[in-house]
């Protein structure tokens, strides 16, 4: 039985979510993620997990940033169907997919002509965080690591954030390779404030929604 399984399913329970909140979670969390992509992108700055290995991908190739997002997270929904059961990874699916197409128009609809490299990296850090944090307490994520973040976090009781932080950093480090010392210093600036907004934000028992 997986860990979603073990949740209790009375439609009366207050804590669960409506379909429309969880739907309305969905557009929201996907929506803030795209716009601190979108300023990473613009400041040249990478980030943790499977986003920040898209990145360096689309940096070091030219590949859409999309569409590479996209693809590095099909082999973490096995996993994520095997540990947090299936409503999880089809809402993790989804919200990847939504986030890629957001990702992909994003340029089309907001126009920054110039953005400050620090301003980027702490208010797309904070996007992100905030973004992944409504997704993870509707029981979606990003996949990649945030899913293995989770599982840890519910089975151990690690915080999530401080799990994140840890995988992110060795992701930020490959950066080495592709991005010169003052990108990769602005990143782990990103890092840090996304992680932190995930570890005072989302403790084990602090949030009994689902």
């Amino acid at each position: 039985m997986s860990l979603a399984d073990r949740l209790p399913h009375a439609d009366t329970d207050p804590r669960r979510h409506g379909l429309v909140e969880d739907a309305f979670a969905l557009a929201t969390g996907t929506l803030l993620v795209a716009l601190g992509f979108h300023m990473f992108k613009l400041a040249g700055l990478a980030t943790g997990g499977t986003a920040g290995v898209a990145f360096l991908i689309h940096y070091a190739t030219g590949l859409p940033l999309s569409a590479v997002f996209f693809v590095a997270n099909l082999p973490f929904y096995v996993f994520a169907w095997m540990a947090l059961g299936r409503t999880f990874t089809l809402r993790t699916f989804l919200a990847v997919a939504i986030l890629s197409v957001e990702t992909a128009l994003l340029p089309r609809v907001v126009t920054i002509s110039a953005v400050d490299p620090v301003y980027a990296a702490v208010m797309g850090g904070l996007q992100i965080g905030v973004g992944m944090l409504v997704l993870f307490r509707h029981k979606a994520s990003l996949g990649g690591f945030g899913v293995m973040a989770l599982w840890l976090q519910e089975t151990r009781g690690w915080r999530a954030g401080t799990v994140q932080m840890a995988l992110d950093a060795v992701v930020v480090a490959a950066a080495l390779w592709v991005l010169d010392p003052m990108r990769i210093a602005l990143s782990i600036l990103g890092v840090v404030a996304l992680n932190l907004v995930l570890a005072i934000n989302h403790r084990p028992g602090r949030y009994s929604g689902f």
